[in-house]
């Protein structure tokens, strides 16, 4: 049914194509990361990777995409959905500030807060959004134990252009509150999705708009198609969602009245848009980091003022335009103020601190990659710990192959998370890996043990098999086990971390950045391989040691 519907909206748009229909031209971002500047396409090719032009390529691609509006038939927005500056170095030591610049200088619209945004906290936050000249948009993001919105966002906007009044409404994912530091969320809770947009959508259509826009810091999933079925076509009839953690597909399905969604939050972009076959609402999503613009040209019709079809820019990538320096030759102006900027952030970045024998990729099997392995290697042996832990999302890039830069490592891991080193029991420890593997979890990335789980198994039952330092796990010993204060403070879903008492934590007051280039430079050249310290047996039963071990601990 989903594929006729598909079809079907495919040739309307199609036919719609041909009719003289106002164009829109709406140019996003999303999860830049503070990806202004340019770097090397290592995603493509690891050895001879293509330069991406950031910002400054950007520019060229925007200023071209401009010179076509007339502001009659056609004109344009520019829209950042969220997470706008922490990753890159340029965007992390000026706490956002350098890549607002750039946003005033090329002229956004808005943008959307995003999770990340809240890494250095609500006061550097505000500092950076002082400066834009565009508005901030959120509709949930309230004073605690109000309703009453933070005062540095505003919920929606009403443009008007090409004789159509155009209301966007902004949204920040609710992931926010557990992938935050508390203390720097202090004050403020982030209302549901759902119903704070219908709320915000009844005042919109209110005011006499044509088009209804929304731009969410939340993504659609990685296979929307085969997910929507799963969700809204299976043989039960239409699931039923919690407001809580909905993503974008979910809130375009279920909140009516939306005409066009830019979303993010997954890093993942897709060369078509998401259209719900229901509400007829458009989804688009670009990927990361800023080594693409997202672009696509809605066909409005005149009469109606309403969407009737769009036009995508490139032929192999769709709405998706890769920011290649030798195809959009990058702005001198923006080049250079970002060029200055970068080089007071990177002071020191390109030096060599050691060398791996081979690529340590990202590529994950199951709960392990290599460079998740290195780090957690690098953690538990600088901390002399029994055992060591992180979650997936704690690693965001790999190591290439020959010398390592202080450059590299940053892009391992761009947040200043510091190490802590816990001392709990067996059980307790079983617990926290217990909870990651819960539903759709997928584990945690460990060092220092071995653990076998069975999916299919109960939940808080599915490890079948754990040994710690090639023993068989003990729940009554107390070991030492090092992980990161963002996991601590209990983020991630380990919320169960936040009621251990202050005796039994050690506070290393060290960045697990910093341990990592401190084996980098004690092992090289480095070698790490995909090891047997994480397995996924969905037919695996409870080992001999395993069941002997909770019955010592059922005695206890």
């Amino acid at each position: 049914m989903l594929k006729k519907i598909s079809f079907l909206f495919v040739l309307l748009f199609s036919v719609a194509l041909f009719a003289k229909d106002l164009t829109l031209d709406i140019m996003f971002t999303n999860d830049v990361h503070g990806g202004i500047d340019r770097y090397p396409a290592t995603y493509m090719n690891p050895t001879y990777p293509p330069m991406l032009g950031g910002a400054a390529s950007a520019t060229t691609y925007i200023k071209s995409v401009r010179k076509l509006t007339d502001h009659k038939t056609r004109d344009n927005f520019l829209i950042d959905a969220g997470d706008f500056f922490q990753g890159h170095p340029v965007g992390t030591v000026y706490a956002g500030k350098s890549v607002i610049k750039y946003m005033n200088m090329i002229g956004y619209d808005l943008t959307v807060v995003g999770n990340h945004e809240y890494d250095l906290g609500q006061k550097k936050l505000k500092e950076a959004y002082k400066d834009a000249n565009f508005p901030v948009l959120s509709c949930n993001i309230v004073k605690k134990g109000t309703d009453e919105l933070v005062d540095y966002v505003t919920p929606y906007i009403i443009v008007e252009k090409l004789g159509l009044k155009i209301g966007i409404i902004g949204v920040t994912t609710t992931d926010t509150k557990d992938m935050s530091f508390p203390d720097n969320i202090k004050g403020i809770d982030f209302l549901p999705a759902k119903p704070a947009l219908e709320k915000y959508i009844k005042i919109v259509r209110a005011k006499g708009v044509d088009l209804l826009f929304v731009v969410g810091h939340m993504g659609i999933p990685y296979d929307p198609e085969p997910k929507y079925k799963k969700r809204y076509l299976n043989d039960k009839g239409v699931k039923p969602t919690q407001y809580m953690g909905m993503d974008a597909q979910e809130l375009v399905h279920e909140v009516k009245g939306i005409d066009l969604f830019v979303g993010g939050h997954i890093h993942k972009g897709f060369k078509e848009p998401w259209v719900d076959p229901v509400t007829h609402t458009i989804v688009l999503q670009d990927y990361a980091y800023g080594s693409s613009l997202g672009h696509i040209m809605i066909k409005i019709d005149k009469a109606t003022k309403t969407i009737s079809g769009y036009k995508l820019p490139a032929i192999r990538e769709g709405q998706m335009v890769s920011l290649f320096e030798d195809e959009f030759i990058p702005n001198k102006t923006v080049s250079d103020t970002i060029l200055a900027m970068t080089k007071k952030a990177e002071k020191g970045m390109d030096k060599v601190i050691g060398e791996s024998s081979s690529e340590i990729s990202k590529v994950t099997k199951g709960a392990q990659s290599k460079i998740g392995n290195l780090v957690c290697d690098a953690m538990r042996i600088n901390t002399k710990s029994d055992f060591s832990f992180i979650n997936l999302g704690g690693v965001r890039a790999g190591l290439p192959y020959g010398a390592i830069t202080y450059r590299d490592v940053f892009n391992v891991m761009p947040f200043d998370n510091q190490v802590v080193v816990m001392k709990i029991s067996g059980e307790f420890l079983r617990k926290i890996i217990e909870t990651r593997i819960i539903g759709r979890r997928h584990g945690v990335i460990v060092s220092g043990g071995n653990v076998v789980i069975n999916k299919k198994r109960d939940d808080f039952d599915k490890i079948t098999s754990f040994s710690i330092g090639g023993k068989p796990w003990d729940p009554n010993k107390i070991y030492r086990v090092a992980t990161t204060d963002f996991l601590l403070q209990g983020n991630s879903g380990l919320t169960l971390l936040t009621d251990l008492p202050e005796t039994q934590i050690e506070r290393t007051g060290s960045s697990l950045r910093g341990m990592l280039v401190e084996y980098i430079k004690a092992n090289s050249p480095i070698s790490i391989e995909i090891d047997d310290r994480w397995k996924r047996d969905d037919k695996s039963k409870l080992s001999q040691n395993m069941k002997k071990a909770l019955r010592k601990r059922s005695t206890k």
